[in-house]
C-alpha cells in the first residue's frame, strides 16, 4: 500500500516592509564615527596637553638659552653643539672611552646581553624541573621591588664597611681587604649594571618562560626521535622560535637604559665626581640642578631622537612576528 501524498501547505505571504525590515536586521550598520571620537576624545586631549605639547615645547626650548624654563635668547643649534663636545657627555680622546652618552653604551650592551641571557637559561632549565613556579617566583622577587628601593638595599651590600657591606664583609672573610665598589671610578658602572641586572632578570625570565612554553611539546619531542641533542635543539629550534620574544625583550630593555635614572640619583648622584653620570641624569642636573634649561631640553631631544627609531622597529618588528 502506497503512502499517502502530503498535502501542500501554502506559503505564508509576507509584505514588503516586513521583507525590508529583516534585511535591515541583517546587515549590518556602518562605522559609528561619531561614538569613536567621542570615546577617543579624553585619551587624546590627555595625549596633546602631557606628550605631544611637552615634547614640542622642549624641543623649542633646546633651540634657545632657556634658563628658568622660559624662552630668552634664540641660540640656533649652540646647545647641541656644546652638548656633543661636552667631554662629560662623551669623550672619545681618551680610552676606555668616558661620559654619559659611553656609559648608556656600556649598560646596553652589558646590561641588555646578560639579562636576555639569563632570562633564557633560566626560562628553559625551569621548564624542565618539578618545581618550576617556585624558580620563577624566586627569580621575581626583586621585581616587586621599587627601583628606589632596590638602590637603597644595594647600597648597603656595596657599603666599605666591612661592618654594613655584605660583600666587604664575605671578602674580609678571605682575608681581601675592602673594596670601594661605588668610590672606584673603574668599578663604578659595572658595579651599577650588577643591580640592573639583579632587578631584571625576573621580568626576563616570565617572558622568555612563557615564550617557551608556548613551543609545542611535540615538536622538541620528534626534533630528540630524529636523533638531535639538547645543544642542537636550543640553538636550531628553541632560540629561533623565541626570537621575537627575545627581540621585543631586548628593545623593552634599551629603552629602559636610556631613561635610567632613579638607580643613579640613589647610589651614586653621578659619581664618584662624573663617572657614572648618564644621559637621563645628565639631563636632571643641567636643567634642575644648573637651571640651564636650555641645554637640558638638548640632552632631552637627543634621548627622544635615539628612542624614536627603537620604538618603530619594536612596532614594526611586533607587527612582522603577529602576522607570520
Amino acid at each position: 500500500m502506497g503512502l499517502a501524498p502530503t498535502p501542500a501547505v501554502p506559503a505564508q505571504k509576507v509584505s514588503t516592509p516586513d521583507l525590508t525590515a529583516v534585511r535591515r536586521a541583517r546587515t549590518p550598520e556602518g562605522p559609528n564615527y561619531g561614538a569613536a571620537i567621542l570615546f577617543l576624545f579624553p585619551a587624546a586631549i590627555l595625549l596633546v596637553v602631557f606628550l605631544l605639547y611637552p615634547s614640542l615645547y622642549t624641543i623649542l626650548l633646546s633651540f634657545n638659552r632657556g634658563r628658568n624654563g622660559v624662552f630668552e635668547q634664540w641660540v640656533g643649534f649652540d646647545n647641541y653643539v656644546r652638548l656633543f663636545t661636552d667631554p662629560d657627555f662623551i669623550n672619545l680622546s681618551t680610552f676606555p672611552p668616558s661620559g654619559a652618552l659611553w656609559n648608556n653604551v656600556l649598560w646596553i650592551v652589558f646590561y641588555t646581553s646578560i639579562v636576555i641571557f639569563l632570562g633564557l637559561i633560566i626560562a628553559v632549565v625551569a621548564a624542565r624541573v618539578r618545581y618550576e613556579s617556585v624558580i620563577k617566583a624566586i627569580v621575581f622577587i626583586p621585581m616587586a621591588i621599587s627601583a628606589t628601593a632596590l638602590a637603597v638595599i644595594w647600597k648597603f651590600v656595596y657599603s666599605p664597611d666591612a661592618n654594613i657591606g655584605l660583600l666587604n664583609a664575605i671578602l674580609g672573610a678571605f682575608g681581601v681587604s675592602p673594596i670601594s665598589w661605588l668610590g672606584d671610578e673603574n668599578l663604578v658602572n659595572f658595579a651599577l649594571i650588577a643591580v640592573g641586572i639583579w632587578g631584571s632578570v625576573g621580568f626576563a625570565t616570565v617572558i622568555l618562560s612563557a615564550a617557551v612554553k608556548s613551543i609545542p611539546a611535540e615538536v622538541i619531542e620528534s626534533a630528540r626521535v630524529e636523533g638531535a641533542n639538547e645543544r642542537q635543539i636550543f640553538f636550531r629550534m628553541i632560540l629561533p622560535m623565541v626570537s621575537l620574544p627575545i627581540s621585543v625583550l631586548a628593545v623593552t630593555l634599551v629603552v629602559n637604559v636610556i631613561k635610567l635614572f632613579d638607580l643613579i640619583y640613589v647610589m651614586t648622584a653621578g659619581g664618584p665626581g662624573k663617572a657614572s653620570r648618564v644621559i637621563a641624569f645628565t639631563m636632571y642636573q643641567q636643567a634642575f640642578q644648573a637651571g640651564q634649561y636650555g641645554y637640558g631640553s638638548a640632552v632631552a631631544v637627543v634621548m627622544l631622537v635615539v628612542l624614536i627609531p627603537i620604538m618603530i622597529y619594536n612596532v614594526r618588528r611586533f607587527r612582522t612576528g603577529a602576522v607570520t
